[in-house]
């Protein structure tokens, strides 16, 4: 290995590839070899590695206005807020730069309604095993054990209950509770999602207690589930709803949306030096537009179900578990193996895949992968499975 690693700080258990390109599902490190990438950045890359249709934007944008302060409206600002405005039924958006800054965002924006509108109530109902970031509010809205000590004192103001128990959250309400926020599909805990009786149920309790629903759909939005949005599914509305990942497609753009009665910041309440940079809206703008379109958003749906069909096929052939997800976001639970000893070996054959838990893999592959990009993969997993 030629690159010099060793200023870069030890956050994170990398393994020792440095990549030098991408193009789709395939990614390419310095050495020349190849890997099919099923991560693709943690569900970041909605159209695959460096799509023709960002690097155009990046170019036009980058010769026209990049970045004019945020103390100033641009028009790509205006024109993707208004793309996820109407798509969303959230009149109001806000830019940022990542998903915690969105849920920091949301958190902030609820506790100053409860402020305002709700007794100035502040607490936050959250899930168990959840996760909304790495900021300290967002840390500790999050249900991770490993995080239960971490970086104290923590942010208080939050309480955990069961995904999926009605009753856990009813029985969490108190005169301070000003909301209730999760995600549709837990993914850093292993794929788990919330159903959609369960999220009806929940935006009804909201409702008739006079709580806000916030729904974190970093991961789980902008095409991903084979909607654009994962709540469509369950033919509700959020009052706050945050968004990330495959937003920029690949680059930092992050935004929280909330409905017209919620959205009660004042001047200096919230900002960004960077937040809706044209360059970046730009970007979001031209994913939207593609992501947004009904065969796209079909496609998505068709090539989830045939990889989750597949997946199933494997692990009932070699005796693992589960097939969990929506979409384009799905986990295999495996039976007697270390995930992430499977995805330490899979990615010295080739693949990128991603283990959350010690018995879970997660696929998150690029939302226009191919049908034969799904074969090759099975083929290489399976390979991998029988050889561990």
């Amino acid at each position: 290995m030629s690159t010099d690693l060793g200023a870069i700080m030890k956050v994170a258990d990398r393994p020792p590839v440095v990549m030098v390109e991408g193009h789709g599902s395939w990614l390419e490190d310095e050495e020349g070899k190849t890997y099919l990438d099923f991560v693709q950045g943690w569900a970041v890359n909605c159209l695959g590695h460096c799509p023709s249709v960002i690097v155009e934007t990046i170019t036009f944008q980058a010769s026209r206005l990049i970045n004019c302060s945020p103390a100033y409206y641009n028009a790509e600002m205006a024109r993707l807020a208004r793309l996820l405005a109407d798509a969303s039924g959230l009149g109001q958006v806000f830019f940022c730069n990542s998903g915690a800054e969105a849920n920091e965002g949301a958190i902030k924006l609820a506790r100053k309604w409860g402020a305002r509108h709700h007794g100035g109530a502040f607490h936050i109902i959250t899930m168990d095993h959840g996760f909304h970031g790495r900021t300290l509010a967002t840390m500790a809205a999050s249900g991770k054990a490993a995080w239960e000590t971490l970086f104290e004192p923590k942010v208080s103001g939050f309480t955990k209950v069961p995904l999926g128990d009605l009753d856990a959250v009813k029985r969490a309400i108190t005169p301070q509770t000003v909301a209730v926020m999760l995600e549709p599909i837990q993914g850093e805990a292993g794929v788990y999602p919330a159903s959609d009786d369960f999220l009806r149920g929940l935006r009804a309790l909201t409702q008739d207690e006079g709580l806000l629903l916030i729904l974190d759909e970093i991961q789980t939005g902008i095409g991903r589930t084979g909607r654009l949005f994962g709540f469509e599914h369950a033919g509700i509305e959020p009052d706050i709803l945050t968004l990330g990942k495959g937003l920029g497609g690949g680059i930092p753009l992050a935004a929280l949306l909330a409905s017209d009665a919620v959205s009660c910041f004042e001047y200096g309440d919230q900002g960004g030096t960077f937040n809706g940079s044209a360059l970046m809206a730009a970007i979001g703008a031209a994913v939207i537009e593609i992501v947004a379109r009904p065969e796209f958003l079909a496609g998505v749906t068709a090539s989830g179900d045939y990889l989750a069909q597949r997946l199933r096929e494997l692990s009932t052939a070699l005796g693992h578990g589960e097939i969990r997800g929506r979409g384009l976001l799905l986990a295999l639970q495996l039976k007697g193996l270390d995930a992430a000893k499977v995805a330490r070996i899979a990615l010295d054959r080739g693949l990128l895949i991603n283990a959350p838990r010690p018995d879970t893999l997660r696929f998150m592959p690029a939302l226009d992968v191919t049908r034969n990009e799904i074969d090759q993969m099975l083929e290489l997993l399976e390979g991998v499975l029988r050889e561990t």
